[in-house]
Formats: C-alpha cells, structure tokens, sequence
C-alpha cells in the first residue's frame, strides 16, 4: 500500500511525514522525494508471535511518498508522481502562529482538489480528442470507452471529483486512466498543539474521510524513546500515535483487510482487500498457491486466542476447510493447500 501526502505549501506536509515515518530529515535528502515505509503496528500478529515463538514475525507493510515540490515544478506536471499511489492523504493547514495568516481549511482544500480535478479533465479531453480523430480517420473506437469518458467529463466540468463516483470510476474500461480525483483521500487536518478536534466545517466533513493529526506535538513524539513517548501520549492526552490512527484508517479507505499465516521459520500479515476469495488471497502469497489451489484451511484469531492452541481449536471444531470462493476475514489464520 502506497500513500501520497499532498496539499499546500507550509500546510506541514513534512511534519506529518516524519510523524507518521519517523523519518527525520536529513541535510542529504533536501530537495529529494521522500519515502518511508514502515510496520503495519498489530498487536494479533504479536499475539500469535508470542505464541509460537517463530524466528521471524513479518508484519505488513506501508509506503508514504512525499514528492519534492522543487522537482514537481520542474517537470511542470506536479502530480505526475503521486499518479501511482493507491490513495491520498491530503494535509490541510489548521493553524496559525508567527508568520502566518489565520488558517482557511476549506479554502485551501478547495485550491488542491481543483487541481486534481483540473488535470484529469485535461486528459479526458485529450483522450476524447484523440478517440473523434480516428473516428475521422475510419479507426474503431470503443463506444463504452467514449460514454463513460463523456460521463467523467460531465462530473469533472460540475467540479466534481471522481471518487464521488465509485460505481463509474470503477469501469474496467477506465482502470488505466488512474484519475488523480479518483484516488481515495483522507483529508487531515494538522492542528494547533492543543486542538486535536476536526474543524466544524460541514461541507467537507459530511463528504470526505476526514480526521485531525497536531502535527508539531506528533512529530516529537516521533522522535523519543518507548518510555518518553508513553508520558507524552499521557501529557497530551494523546490515546494512538499519529502513525497509528493514519494506518487504521487508510486499510478503512481502501477496504483492505489482513490475514495472517504461520510457517515453521515465520509468521506472517497479508494484506488483501475485503471479499478476496481464498484462491486470490493465495495468490498474493505465490501464484503457484493459486493455480494448484485445493482447499484453505481456517481459523479465526479470536477462536486460536480462545482455544489456547491450534490442536485445541481443531478439538473444538473452529478450524475448517473452505473452498476457493470462501471470502477470507480480517484475522483469518489461513494455510493454503495447493498441488503444482
């Protein structure tokens, strides 16, 4: 999973980034894109670490990009590097302060959104352009291709962003556009150091996924040892850390679940989206699970934490084989049964 952090100059879009990585900047990576990639934080893939003991424990992963700013303008499309992002985090100043003017968080999530909006109506158009050229030309064209094009065009000339859209945007026909509007956001609020509430802004709270991060506060929370940080979070009254709260709710904006496997040498999270039948979700650990896919074998976390062991929850009935369409669950401890 791979995250863009965008939104306006001074809006603290490195502060979130180095809160939710840990990632402080360097002298070596000014002007230079930034990616952190960290643990997915699971306290049942520590459970059942603790239970088996393995040698290893690999918890999922996430990726946050953040784009130079300097370099976007240079290759004069600033959102040509956030186009392959699975979704958004849009950061919106909420703060004042020396140097500053009073925040304006509507306004300036309205400044960005446009933006998206504005550069995928750029390309549609261009596309529609190029699709009435070779119908001039006597070239096939795909009329359902054309309607939904014309569809986005209509939404987009309204200022309306794409993710609005889901049942549209997810045309097969259009997958390979990657709308940047299209992509899902998580508008976050960075807050004064003593507000940790989302601004009562109706318009924009009624319609997007939006949470408050005190970016300032949660980037030095970053940066302490386990024991600082756990008087900070009491200090502050601070119940998760930032990078917490941001992960749990971009698997919620993506739809995305984990389950998990434990091998003799590890255990293991994976991440798939909610309703993946067992034989796609075999897929994401080796194609050759899913082409010599026989049955999967499962049990619920809560059950194995229940039962105390694997042999006691097979005594009590709760683990069972499931078929190929069976959709696997947040928590499903899952081993995969193929022939190749």
């Amino acid at each position: 999973m791979k995250l863009g952090i965008i939104g306006l100059s001074r809006s603290g879009k490195s502060t979130v980034f180095e809160a939710l990585t840990h990632n402080i900047m360097s002298e070596s990576q000014k002007g230079k894109n930034r990616i952190g990639t960290i643990h997915v934080p699971d306290k049942r893939l520590d459970a059942l670490s603790n239970m088996y003991t393995p040698p290893k424990t690999i918890y999922a992963k996430v990726e946050y990009f953040l784009p130079d700013v300097l370099r976007q303008k240079k290759d004069q499309n600033i959102w040509t590097q956030v186009r392959d992002c699975d979704a958004l985090i849009h950061v919106v100043r909420n703060f004042g302060g020396y140097g500053f003017e009073a925040p304006t968080p509507y306004q300036d999530f309205k400044a960005i959104d446009q933006e998206l909006i504005l550069t995928d109506l750029v390309v549609v158009e261009r596309k529609l352009e190029h699709m009435e050229l070779d119908k001039k030309r006597g070239k096939n064209t795909d009329p359902e291709e054309f309607l939904l094009l014309n569809q986005c065009v209509e939404a987009l000339e309204k200022e309306i962003p794409l993710r609005n859209l889901p049942d549209l945007v997810s045309a097969h026909l259009l997958k390979g556009y990657a709308f940047l509007s299209a992509k899902p956001m998580l508008l976050l609020f960075n807050n004064e150091d003593d507000d940790d509430g989302v601004p009562k802004i109706t318009d924009l709270t009624a319609q997007e996924n939006c949470m408050a991060i005190r970016g300032k506060l949660e980037q030095e929370l970053a940066q302490m040892s386990d024991e600082e940080a756990e008087e900070f979070l009491t200090e502050f009254n601070i119940t998760a850390s930032a990078m917490d709260r941001v992960i749990q709710r971009s698997y919620e904006l993506l739809g995305l679940i984990s389950f998990f496997t434990i091998g003799k040498d590890e255990i293991k999270a994976w991440t798939v989206k909610r309703n993946t039948p067992a034989i796609d979700a075999a897929g994401v650990i080796h194609t050759d699970m899913q082409k010599g896919f026989i049955r999967a074998e499962v049990v619920s976390f809560d059950d194995l934490i229940s039962a105390g062991s694997y042999p006691e929850a097979r005594k009590l009935g709760n683990v069972r084989l499931e078929g190929k369409t069976y959709e696997v669950q947040d928590g499903d401890i899952v081993e995969f049964r193929f022939n190749v």
